[in-house]
C-alpha cells in the first residue's frame, strides 16, 4: 500500500460548472481515485471552489451583492453538482476558509523568509473611467512575442508566454473595451528565475508523463520572469507582512493562493478527522510522506500552474534553490509526481462559451440524463490527449449501443436467465468447464492487470476500451453457447454452467467499471444478490468553519467499504431476481430537442 495524492483542480465560483469542466478535472480523478482505492492504496483526494479575484468582485457589483453572497451560492451549486456526478473526494472544500487563509499566509511568509518573494514597482493598469485596478486577465490585445490578438496580459494562450499588461499591444479592458491607463503601484513578485534550475532537474526526473504536457512545461523554463503574487485587490487573502497586513487595497494574487489549497484542504481534512498531522502521510518529504504520489488534475489552461508554478512555490518554502533558505514549520514538502492535464471538450463543432449560450452545464444534463451516462462518454470518448467535440448525436449512439445494448444486455439477459431457471446463482456442472468456459474466464480475469495498467498511466480510454472489450467477449459468448436452447432435463447442468460463467464474468467486469461507471456498479452488484457497499459514494456535509468562521457544504464520504480490484468467485446458491434495467435506453428524439435548446 503506498499513500497516493489526488489533488483537483478547483472549479472557480462565479457560475455553475458546464460538462467540459468536468471532463477535465472532474471525471478522470475520480476514476483514477476509486481504481486506486480499490487496489488497495490509502487515496486522499481534495479540491474545493476557488473563490477569489477581480472576476468575483466585478460579477458581485455587476449583480449588487457581496463577493462572499455569490461565492456562497455558486460553492453550494458546484457542491450539489459534483455530488450528482458521484465524485469521491474526501474533502471539497473552499478557499474563504479561515485555515486556507492561514496556509497561505504561511507559505506567503516562508517563501519570503527564503528569498524567493521580492517587492518590486511596476506598473499597473487602472480603468480610466472608475478608476479601479484591471487585473491582467481583464486587459487582452496582441501578443509582441507571436502577434497573437487575444492574448491576455498576464499570459499568452498561444505561445504560452508570461506577459505584464503594459506589454501588450493596443491592450482593451474586457470589461468595457477602454484603453486603460499605466500607474505606478508596488507588489510582490515570485522570483521565479531563481528556481529555474530547481524546476529544470525536477522536470528531467518525471517519467510516464504525457508529452504535449512535459515538452509545454520544460519550454516554459527558457524565459521565466518573476511573476506578481499580490494586487491591487479588496477580495483576496491578506498579505501577511508588516505595513500590508491591514492594507485594504492589496491582496494576495489568486493563482497563488488557489494552487495553495491542495495543501490547506489537506490540512483541513486532517484537522477534521481528528488527527491533525495526518496530512503529512501524503505531503511531508523528510517523514512517513516521503514516498507519496501526488498526481495533479486540471484542463491543458492551467498546466503552467501545476507543472512550473505551485512546484516552485513547493521547492522555494522547503530550502531549495541557491538561497540557503530554510524550510517553514510546514516542513519540506512533496512535489508532484505527475500533473495530468486534458485537452479541451468542445461542444457541436464550437467552443463552450455560458455567453453564447453554448453549454449544458451540469446540474442541467443531471435533471435529463444518468451520471454514469455522461461518466462513460467523457472516459470513453473525452478529451484525454486530444481536443474532442461532444455531439448529441454521438452521446445518444454511445448510450444506446454501447451501455445499453453491450453491458446492459450482457447483465440482462444472464441475470434473467439465471433467475427464472434456477432462481439462484447455478453451481457448475461437475463434468468441468469447456474449453470455451475456461477461455472466457481467462479474459475477464487478465482484464484486472490490463484495465488496472492502464488507469494507473492514465490511459482511461483505452481502459474502459478493455473493460467494454470483456464485455463484448461474453456477450459473444452468450449468443454461441445459446444457453435458451437447453431445455431438456438432461440439458440442465449445462445450461447452469454458461450461466454461471456469464454471472461469473459480469461480477469481474462490473469491477472493472466501477471506476468509471459507480452508480450502475452498485447496482450490478445488488442484482447479483450482493449487499452492502459496492461503490461508495459521497456526501454532502454542512460543516462549521474549524477557525470561527461561517459554515459552508463540504462533500466527504468513507471510501473504506466496496469492492476490491481482483475478482471474487460467486456464491453458488445465492438468490436472484428478475433484474431492472440498469440503463435507459434514450429515444433518438433527444438530438433535435437539445440541438433546439442550443439554438435558443
Amino acid at each position: 500500500m503506498s499513500h497516493v495524492l489526488a489533488a483537483v483542480a478547483w472549479p472557480y465560483a462565479n457560475g455553475p460548472r458546464h460538462i467540459g469542466h468536468v471532463s477535465g478535472f472532474g471525471v478522470p480523478s475520480d476514476v483514477f481515485s476509486r481504481y486506486m482505492r480499490m487496489a488497495g492504496h490509502d487515496v486522499l483526494m481534495v479540491s474545493g471552489t476557488d473563490e477569489h479575484g477581480t472576476p468575483i468582485q466585478v460579477q458581485a457589483d455587476a449583480e449588487g451583492v457581496t463577493p462572499r453572497e455569490l461565492a456562497d451560492r455558486y460553492n453550494r451549486v458546484i457542491v450539489e453538482d459534483l455530488h450528482g456526478l458521484g465524485l469521491s473526494y474526501d474533502l471539497f472544500t473552499r478557499t474563504t476558509t479561515r485555515n486556507h487563509y492561514a496556509v497561505v499566509q504561511e507559505l506567503f511568509e516562508g517563501l519570503y523568509r527564503n528569498g524567493y518573494i521580492v517587492p518590486k514597482t511596476t506598473m499597473g493598469a487602472i480603468s480610466p473611467s472608475t478608476g479601479r485596478t484591471l487585473p491582467d486577465r481583464y486587459i487582452e490585445g496582441t501578443c509582441p512575442i507571436c502577434g497573437y490578438t487575444s492574448a491576455r496580459g498576464d499570459q499568452c494562450d498561444n505561445c504560452g508566454n508570461q506577459l505584464d499588461p503594459i506589454d501588450l499591444i493596443d491592450p482593451k479592458s474586457k470589461i468595457n473595451g477602454e484603453t486603460p491607463e499605466f500607474v505606478e503601484t508596488e507588489h510582490f513578485f515570485l522570483d521565479l528565475p531563481a528556481l529555474a534550475d530547481v524546476l529544470r532537474q525536477w522536470l528531467d526526473t518525471r517519467e510516464g508523463w504525457r508529452p504535449n504536457v512535459l515538452r509545454f512545461s520544460k519550454n516554459l523554463l527558457d524565459d521565466l520572469q518573476p511573476r506578481a503574487i499580490t494586487r491591487d485587490l479588496e477580495w483576496g487573502v491578506p498579505i501577511p507582512l508588516e505595513g500590508w497586513r491591514d492594507r485594504p487595497d492589496k491582496r494576495i494574487y489568486v493563482w497563488f493562493d488557489a494552487v495553495i489549497g491542495y495543501l490547506s484542504a489537506s490540512i483541513e481534512w486532517a484537522r477534521r478527522s481528528g488527527d491533525p498531522e495526518a496530512w503529512r502521510r501524503w505531503w511531508s518529504t523528510d517523514g512517513e510522506g516521503k514516498d507519496a504520489r501526488a498526481y495533479y488534475f486540471m484542463g491543458k489552461d492551467n498546466i503552467v500552474f501545476h507543472s512550473v508554478i505551485w512546484p516552485a512555490l513547493l521547492a522555494g518554502y522547503s530550502g531549495e534553490g541557491p538561497r540557503d533558505g530554510e524550510p517553514g514549520e510546514l516542513g519540506r514538502l512533496n512535489l508532484p509526481t505527475e500533473v495530468v492535464s486534458s485537452e479541451y471538450l468542445t461542444m457541436e463543432g464550437r467552443k463552450f462559451s455560458s455567453s453564447r449560450r453554448v453549454v449544458i452545464y451540469v446540474r442541467d444534463f443531471l435533471e435529463r440524463y444518468d451520471a454514469d451516462a455522461l461518466r462513460y462518454f467523457i472516459a470513453a470518448a473525452g478529451p484525454e490527449s486530444n481536443d474532442t467535440d461532444f455531439t448529441w448525436a454521438e452521446f445518444l449512439r454511445r448510450n444506446n449501443d454501447e451501455l445499453v445494448a453491450g453491458w446492459g444486455n450482457l447483465v440482462n439477459r444472464s441475470i434473467s436467465m439465471a433467475a427464472k431457471n434456477f432462481g439462484a446463482i447455478p453451481p457448475v456442472d461437475p463434468a468441468g468447464l469447456t474449453e470455451a468456459d475456461e477461455a472466457l474466464l481467462a479474459t475477464a480475469r487478465a482484464g484486472f492487470a490490463t484495465v488496472g495498467d492502464l488507469i494507473g498511466r492514465h490511459r482511461q480510454k483505452q481502459a474502459i476500451g478493455e473493460a467494454m472489450r470483456v464485455v463484448a467477449e461474453a456477450n459473444r459468448y452468450l449468443s454461441e453457447q445459446a444457453p435458451w436452447k437447453l431445455k431438456d432435463e438432461a440439458d440442465k447442468p449445462r445450461m447452469g454452467t454458461i450461466l454461471h460463467v456469464a454471472l461469473q464474468v459480469v461480477s469481474d467486469a462490473n469491477t472493472l467499471l466501477t471506476p468509471f461507471l459507480p452508480h450502475s456498479a452498485q447496482k450490478v452488484h445488488e442484482l447479483l444478490g450482493g449487499t452492502g457497499v459496492h461503490a461508495p459514494m459521497p456526501s454532502i456535509v454542512e460543516v462549521e468553519d474549524l477557525d470561527g468562521g461561517p459554515s459552508y457544504p463540504v462533500l466527504m464520504g468513507d471510501y473504506t467499504q466496496g469492492a476490491r480490484w481482483e475478482s471474487v468467485p460467486l456464491e453458488v446458491g445465492r438468490p436472484l431476481a428478475a433484474p431492472k434495467p440498469v440503463f435507459r435506453k434514450l429515444d433518438p428524439s433527444i438530438v433535435d430537442e437539445e440541438l433546439a435548446r442550443l439554438a435558443g
